[in-house]
């Protein structure tokens, strides 16, 4: 008799994050960054990105920028590229918008967001 291990082999390292972003109709609103910071402080390299369930309202943009941070894990200052991942609805659009993003790391981590957006009127942010 097999054990249940040896039937179902284990999945490969992969992470699935839910989350909720607010945004203001229009306007580009960062859902995502996205960085690689080896233990020495120094930039690896970034992960592959790709839209595996577009917005139904809203389009989504991935720009290449540069990320300046200090304190992060043992590193006191830092300065990386990175990609950060906008959303933007359309002007006349308020509610819900959803997508996923598949985020591949080497070294064969796979990262899966899925992001619910609010888009809200103006004043809608306030807590």
């Amino acid at each position: 008799m097999q054990s249940a291990a040896a039937q179902n082999p284990p999945a490969p390292d992969l992470q699935t994050v839910e989350r909720t972003i607010k945004a203001l109709p229009n306007k580009d609103t960062q859902i995502g960054l996205y960085i690689n910071v080896r233990p020495d402080c120094t930039s690896g390299p970034l992960p592959t990105i790709r839209l595996a369930t577009s917005p139904t309202s809203g389009k989504v943009v991935v720009k290449s920028g540069k990320v300046k941070a200090t304190n992060y894990k043992a590193c006191l200052a830092l300065e990386v590229p990175a990609y950060i991942a906008f959303y933007k609805s359309p002007p006349d659009f308020t509610g819900n918008d959803q997508l996923t993003i598949e985020v591949k790391y080497a070294g064969g981590r796979t990262e899966i967001q899925k992001i619910t957006v609010s888009v809200v009127g103006p004043g809608g942010q306030k807590i």
